[in-house]
C-alpha cells in the first residue's frame, strides 16, 4: 500500500533529480487571456480562427481526489481528476499562443501529482517541472508550436499508469490561426464541439466477486495495480461512468449542423463509430497539419492520443456513438448518444413497407431446396 509519507518522499526525490531551467529574467510582453474551463463534454468559448497576435492563455487546473460512482449498479471508484471530471477539461488555444497552467494540489488530497502535456516540448512535457505535493501549486508555461489534439495526463514517478487510469487525463486542442481546412485548403467550421474522453477502469473484486470500495486512492493502489497488470478492464466508459452521455445527458444537435467530436484515450486503442452517421472529415491522429480523411465509417484513436472528426447531421433521431469493439460498447459501457432535432428526409432513408405477415408462398423457408449435381 502507498502511504502519504512514501508518496511525498517519491515526489521529493523526483523533484531533486529533475533539471530545472533558469528562471526567466523578464516575462513575455504579450497580452494575457484568462479562460474559465468547463466540464466535458462541453468546451469553453473560443474562436475557430483568429487574426490576433499570439497571447498568453491562462488556465487553472485543480486536482481533486474523490469517490465516484461509475455504473448503474452503484460501483464506487476512487478517482483522481483534473477539475473533478473524467476526463479533465479540453483546453483550446491557437498555434503560437503560450499555454500558462496553474496546477493546484489542495492539502485535502493525499497524493503527489504533476502534468505531462503531449503538445509541449521538453521537461517530460512539463512533468519534470510540475510535481506538487498536497498543499502546493505550480505555474507552467509552454508554447503551442504544433496544431492538433493532444493528450495531457498525470505522470508521477512510479505511479504513472495508476494515475492515468484513475481519471487523470485530458486534451489540449491547438487550432491553426487561420482555422481548419480540407485537402483543397478550403475552410472547415463547426457549429458545436463536444469532447469525449474514453477511460478504461480496473476495479478490484472481493472473494465473492463483488466490486470493492476504498476510503482513499492510496488504499486502492495495491489491489488496483494487480487488476491493471492483467490488462483486462472491468469498465470502459465515456466521460467517467457508464451512461454519462446517454438519456438526459445525450449530446444535442440539429439537422444541418456540423459537429466536431474530439475523442481521447490516454491508455488504450479505441475505434469510434457513429451509428447512422459518418466521419465527413477525420483527423485520425488528431494533427491538423495533415489533411483530413473523408467519409470514414469507423476511425482509430491510438492509446495516448486524441483525434477529431467533423460530421454534418442529415437526419433527426438518436445516434449512438460507440467504441466499435462492441463488447466494450455494450458490455463495458463505451457508448454515448447524440439527440438530433429536425425534419426527416425520406430520400436518404424510408421504410417502404412496415413489418407484417409474410405473404403465402413468399417465404424463402417454404421454397423448394435448390437441386445441384
Amino acid at each position: 500500500m502507498i502511504t502519504r509519507r512514501t508518496a511525498l518522499l517519491g515526489a521529493a526525490v523526483a523533484a531533486l533529480v529533475a533539471t530545472a531551467p533558469a528562471l526567466a529574467a523578464e516575462d513575455l510582453k504579450l497580452p494575457r487571456q484568462a479562460v474559465e474551463l468547463v466540464a466535458p463534454p462541453f468546451v469553453h468559448a473560443h474562436e475557430q480562427a483568429t487574426k490576433e497576435a499570439p497571447k498568453i492563455i491562462e488556465f487553472k487546473l485543480t486536482i481533486k481526489e474523490k469517490e465516484v460512482v461509475i455504473d448503474d449498479a452503484g460501483t464506487k471508484f476512487q478517482a483522481m481528476t483534473f477539475n473533478g471530471s473524467m476526463p479533465g477539461p479540453l483546453m483550446v488555444v491557437h498555434e503560437g499562443d503560450y499555454v500558462e497552467v496553474t496546477l493546484v494540489n489542495p492539502e485535502t488530497n493525499t497524493m503527489p501529482h504533476n502534468i505531462d502535456f503531449h503538445a509541449a516540448t521538453g521537461g517530460l512535457g512539463g512533468g519534470a517541472l510540475t510535481h506538487v505535493n498536497p498543499g502546493e501549486q505550480v505555474v507552467l508555461r509552454w508554447k503551442a508550436t504544433r496544431t492538433g489534439t493532444f493528450v495531457y495526463h498525470c505522470a508521477p514517478d512510479g505511479m504513472i499508469p495508476w494515475h492515468v487510469v484513475s481519471g487523470m487525463h485530458g486534451t489540449v486542442m491547438v487550432l491553426p490561426r487561420d482555422g481548419l481546412k480540407n485537402r483543397e485548403g478550403k475552410p472547415l467550421r463547426y457549429d458545436r464541439l463536444y469532447y469525449i474522453g474514453e477511460n478504461d477502469l480496473y476495479v478490484p473484486k472481493d472473494a465473492n466477486g463483488k466490486y470493492k470500495s476504498y476510503e482513499t486512492p492510496g488504499e486502492a493502489f495495491a489491489d488496483t495495480t494487480e487488476v491493471m497488470r492483467k490488462l483486462i478492464p472491468t469498465h470502459v466508459v465515456f466521460n467517467g461512468k457508464v451512461g454519462a452521455l446517454t438519456g438526459k445527458n445525450a449530446m444535442t444537435a440539429k439537422v444541418g449542423e456540423t459537429v466536431m467530436i474530439v475523442h481521447s484515450q490516454a491508455n488504450r486503442d479505441t475505434r469510434p463509430h457513429l451509428i447512422g452517421g459518418h466521419g465527413d472529415y477525420v483527423w485520425e491522429t488528431g494533427k491538423f497539419i495533415n489533411p483530413p480523411q473523408k467519409d470514414l465509417e469507423t476511425w482509430f484513436i491510438r492509446g495516448g492520443s486524441a483525434g477529431a472528426a467533423l460530421y454534418t447531421f442529415r437526419q433527426p433521431g438518436i445516434y449512438a456513438y460507440v467504441n466499435h469493439n462492441l463488447i466494450e460498447a455494450v458490455e463495458l459501457g463505451a457508448s454515448a448518444h447524440f439527440k438530433v432535432e429536425g425534419e426527416w428526409n425520406n430520400d436518404l432513408m424510408k421504410q417502404v413497407k412496415p413489418p407484417g405477415p409474410i405473404p403465402p408462398g413468399k417465404s424463402s423457408a417454404a421454397d423448394p431446396a435448390v437441386q445441384t449435381r
